[in-house]
């Protein structure tokens, strides 16, 4: 890079310093002005010399936010966190982001503007949960600019989410209704009455359950292997089945004999299924809950045969999710404790079960109470 030093009257060095933008490709030029001697104008351009060199000052004067996040996402998120989270990010990005702030340089992101734009989520309706997990998104990001010395300072820290975090609101199968619905579903279709009793008595989600395979069932010791999810929007085989939601969702449940037994009946039918297809059967997906031709089965279809069998119990709309809340239920009235819930939920932490349960568990306790004290009523003293 060639630099030069011009002196402006007594005690005003320059220095000049000329470059080529790797962005762009266009010749720049960098200088500054007001050094009393010439030594000092020197240091001041070997210092910004380095800057440029490092592309420090090119990016922080040119690269726009929305750039960054893609190269953010693409060079540090893509491949090193599951894809569950990067989709996460990638549509915080796309849907509230860059909406927001547009063509807005990366330098111009300021403390108080992108309060303004939680804030503005915040007047748009979205959850607080909402709030955070796209903020979440934005400060880590930033958060990595910072490092990269593209910015002076991450501008989300010390950033707000307000509002009040809103009550969970779980939904699930009453205990009550699980007969009737898992007879319903047993005559709208026997693979749905499966898929649905899989998840009621193990707690997993939709897509852990829809990439069982029958090598993640220890028929033996009556276990099932959670160890990965299937996606259900994947473009081609080699991109069906992928990791689990988190590293804790990988776990071992252990289920009760009379599924095992379901399980084994299953293995036997779908045993035929493979005979007759031949080689129109899927053999290399080695699915447990399948269509009979051995695909896996689409997402509407779960949807609508979940919906539909709802329906026929007279029980109200809920989420395919909500098995897995029926199943966590069910323990709790079982006596189990949380840590065991979160064991086999596959939970980060017991916080997090407890903070999703912690109501339900204090309605299953007034109960027990007011039945000891029913019990008690009785009693002769």
């Amino acid at each position: 890079m060639p630099i030069s030093y011009r002196q402006h009257g007594k005690g005003n060095w320059e220095y000049r310093i000329k470059y080529v933008d790797p962005l762009t490709q266009k010749r720049r030029e960098k200088s500054k002005r007001g050094f009393k001697t010439k030594p000092e104008a020197r240091f001041a351009a070997q210092e910004m010399e380095d800057k440029l060199l490092n592309s420090y000052e090119i990016v922080t004067e040119t690269a726009l936010l929305k750039d960054f996040l893609d190269e953010w996402l693409n060079e540090y998120k893509k491949n090193s966190v599951r894809k569950n989270t990067y989709e996460l990010h990638r549509r915080n990005i796309e849907n509230h982001i860059i909406p927001y702030f547009k063509e807005i340089k990366l330098k111009d992101v300021k403390p108080v503007m992108y309060q303004k734009f939680l804030n503005h989520l915040y007047d748009c309706g979205y959850s607080k949960r909402t709030r955070q997990i796209v903020h979440g998104t934005m400060r880590g990001a930033l958060e990595k600019a910072y490092h990269l010395e593209r910015i002076k300072r991450n501008p989300c820290e010390g950033a707000i989410v307000k509002g009040e975090d809103k009550k969970l609101d779980i939904k699930f199968i009453d205990s009550s209704d699980i007969s009737s619905f898992l007879s319903e579903a047993y005559k709208y279709g026997y693979i749905h009455w499966l898929f649905f009793k899989v998840m009621i008595e193990t707690g997993v989600r939709k897509g852990e359950a829809a990439a069982l395979q029958w090598k993640d069932i220890d028929f033996k010791n009556r276990t099932i292997n959670i160890n990965k999810t299937l996606d259900f929007q994947a473009q081609h085989d080699g991109e069906l089945f992928g990791l689990t939601k988190t590293y804790h969702s990988e776990r071992t449940i252990t289920i009760r004999q009379s599924l095992v037994n379901d399980l084994q009946f299953h293995l036997k039918q779908q045993n035929q299924n493979k005979t007759a297809l031949n080689d129109v059967y899927r053999h290399d997906l080695d699915l447990v809950l399948c269509r009979k031709d051995g695909n896996f089965i689409p997402k509407s279809t779960l949807f609508n045969a979940f919906s539909r069998i709802l329906k026929r119990c007279d029980l109200p709309p809920l989420p395919i999710h909500s098995l897995r809340h029926t199943h966590a239920v069910l323990l709790l009235e079982a006596g189990n404790d949380m840590k065991y819930i979160q064991e086999r939920l596959g939970h980060g932490s017991m916080q997090i079960t407890s903070d999703v349960y912690s109501h339900i568990s204090k309605r299953i306790e007034q109960q027990s109470i007011e039945r000891f004290e029913e019990h008690m009523n009785k009693l002769p003293f």
